[in-house]
């Protein structure tokens, strides 16, 4: 058990564009890219490139440091009393990249009335929880895909854990044990917890309404049910239609609140959910106006 808990504050869910439809309409966020390295290889994720009219996980125009984050945060607070919630969500896993750490500790100190977040993995999330705890995160999404590990080994290459790869069945095996076991544990020390899945056809649609079950009964607040964006691994499979995902979100909702508003973000986005734009184009607004940079891009 985690010796530091946060208080369980339900106001969190209605100010988080990510985990409230409602609020989405109403708050902005910003996702800080400053977390590039990752402990885990999934099969659906390309992370090598970069548009700014691409709007998917993992990828970024700019990995930024401490400073440059705090500094883009200070910019938007300037410019907009929207913005409620900061996140760090890759380009890797946070989790796995210490300036994740010490970013969400001096936005804390600068920003206090802002919402920390953080997307994981969850791989190393029983070991670095307390960590997140201290740092001020009272919001963490925990991406889980599978329940079976004949599952998972499909969805994931590797896992890196203590210095050592795995593949296969013992990747599965690791991944799945801590991803559970850090779910627990987070609900317990009091974060407010949202769960990804990526619906894969053919891999794991039949096992998401037993994530969904499984997740509601640790007590986990809400669920968005993905896409898969066809790349990588999964680059012969069909994107799932939209009937297809909410007829799953139909299913698992008997379990645990369903997520429908998802845009399915880049690392650096910002702004309100569906009309923000990277991070670096945001900035450019900034310096040279609104106006002109709508007229260039």
């Amino acid at each position: 058990m985690i010796p530091l808990t946060v208080d369980k504050n339900r106001n969190i869910i209605d100010q988080h564009p990510c985990f409230s439809e409602s609020a989405h309409h109403k708050f902005g966020r910003i996702h800080l890219p400053v977390a590039p390295a990752c402990n885990v290889q999934c099969n659906y994720c390309i992370r090598k490139f970069d548009c700014a009219n691409e709007s998917r996980p993992g990828i970024t125009s700019k990995v930024l440091t401490v400073d440059e984050s705090i500094e883009r945060v200070r910019t938007l607070v300037e410019r907009s009393g929207k913005l409620s919630v900061v996140g760090i969500a890759g380009p890797g896993d946070p989790l796995a990249n210490e300036a994740t750490f010490g970013v969400m500790r001096a936005v804390r100190r600068e920003f206090p009335d802002l919402i920390l977040c953080v997307s994981t993995n969850g791989l190393f999330l029983p070991d670095r929880l307390e960590d997140l705890v201290k740092s001020g995160v009272k919001s963490l999404t925990i991406t889980i895909n599978a329940v079976f590990p004949e599952t998972a080994e499909k969805v994931y290459a590797w896992v890196n854990k203590g210095g050592k790869r795995y593949t296969g069945r013992e990747a599965a095996e690791c991944l799945l044990n801590t991803q559970w076991r850090g779910l627990y544990n987070a609900i317990d020390a009091g974060l407010i917890v949202k769960i990804n899945t990526v619906c894969i056809p053919g891999v794991n649609d039949a096992e998401i309404p037993l994530i969904a079950r499984a997740a509601g009964e640790c007590g986990a607040d809400i669920m968005n049910i993905l896409p898969l964006i066809p790349q990588a691994g999964f680059g012969h499979l069909k994107r799932p239609s939209r009937e297809m995902i909410a007829e799953m979100r139909r299913a698992c909702r008997k379990y645990i609140p369903q997520m429908t508003h998802c845009k399915q973000c880049r690392a650096d986005a910002c702004g309100i959910l569906g009309e923000d734009r990277d991070m670096e184009l945001e900035m450019l607004n900034a310096v040279i106006g609104e106006e002109y940079c709508e007229s260039v891009f």
